[in-house]
């Protein structure tokens, strides 16, 4: 058993699917799938209860995924103190970033403890559109961003999937989508949208993923804050599409006024993705500094 084995379970282990395991980990699903049968025959039985939506952990899995988290988080705390004494005493770090990596990714805090574990390294943090930010660490003038995932790859620039999550219709609580499972983009394209404006990368999404149907929705209202979004759907002016944590968080909030959520069937789901970005050509390992940050982002978040 080693370190890879061990990561490729725990990326199935919590996306509870081999196919945004192998998103996550930017490699091959059947790359994927041989290292799981491996790491399963080496301990003498299944990890994972495995069905044609999704996959669960048995009994052993269980116990495997607490060991794994604990021997990860060992030699991720390994590396960085190596880091630590190794230098890093000085330098810069220039990061990129979308609007919509809360409630993802703590950026502020990551960017905290880095600070913490390498007050000699300067930090400049910037937002901007996806595109120009891979542009910007291919030309060397980003050591890191925060965006969606390219169309196409971007020479010199290595992508690692940090979340991979589905978009879930918000409404108020007597619409009729509401508490709805398994509705289809079709019945979607019935509504009145409020949404972002046309250069976010959500909206993007969106506006790829009914194209790709064959449909036109209505958009009425047009933002630029997810908050305003919501609270538009809530009064209903139009249903919104976020992604499932986004959604979560609203309805969670006991001060705001209530949604409701309405699932979308599987297949034409659109799933909201966020990658980390750095320069390196395929294999290569990232620059010391970056390496750092990805640590501290890995213990930070739990993602990678």
């Amino acid at each position: 058993m080693d370190l890879k084995q061990l990561e490729y379970f725990v990326a199935v282990a919590e996306e509870r699917h081999f196919t945004r395991a192998a998103q996550r980990l930017n490699v091959v699903q059947s790359g994927l799938s041989q290292t799981i049968r491996a790491l399963e025959d080496e301990l003498g039985g299944p990890l994972f209860v495995r069905t044609t939506r999704s996959v669960a952990l048995t009994a052993a899995g269980g116990v495997l995924l607490e060991e794994a988290h604990r021997v990860l988080d060992a030699a991720r705390a390994a590396r960085l103190a190596v880091t630590q004494v190794h230098g890093l005493a000085r330098g810069r770090l220039r990061i990129g970033a979308i609007q919509s990596l809360a409630p993802f990714i703590d950026l502020p805090m990551t960017l905290g403890r880095f600070r913490e574990a390498f007050g000699g390294i300067d930090i400049e943090l910037r937002f901007d559109g996806s595109a120009d930010l891979l542009d910007e660490v291919r030309g060397g003038r980003l050591d890191i961003a925060f965006t969606q995932p390219p169309a196409m790859p971007v020479a010199e620039v290595t992508t690692k999937l940090l979340v991979c999550e589905g978009l879930v219709a918000v409404c108020p609580p007597k619409h009729r989508l509401a508490g709805a499972h398994d509705v289809t983009l079709a019945d979607l394209a019935r509504e009145s949208y409020v949404d972002l404006r046309a250069d976010w990368g959500m909206r993007q999404l969106i506006d790829a993923s009914f194209a790709k149907a064959g449909l036109d929705r209505r958009i009425g209202f047009e933002v630029n804050d997810m908050g305003m979004l919501l609270e538009l759907a809530a009064q209903g002016l139009g249903i919104a599409l976020v992604p499932e944590s986004i959604a979560k968080n609203r309805r969670d909030d006991r001060h705001a006024r209530p949604v409701a959520c309405a699932d979308i069937v599987e297949d034409e789901e659109p799933c909201w993705e966020i990658v980390v970005g750095y320069r390196a050509r395929g294999d290569e390992a990232p620059s010391l500094v970056v390496q750092a940050f990805l640590d501290v982002l890995v213990r930070q978040a739990g993602v990678l």
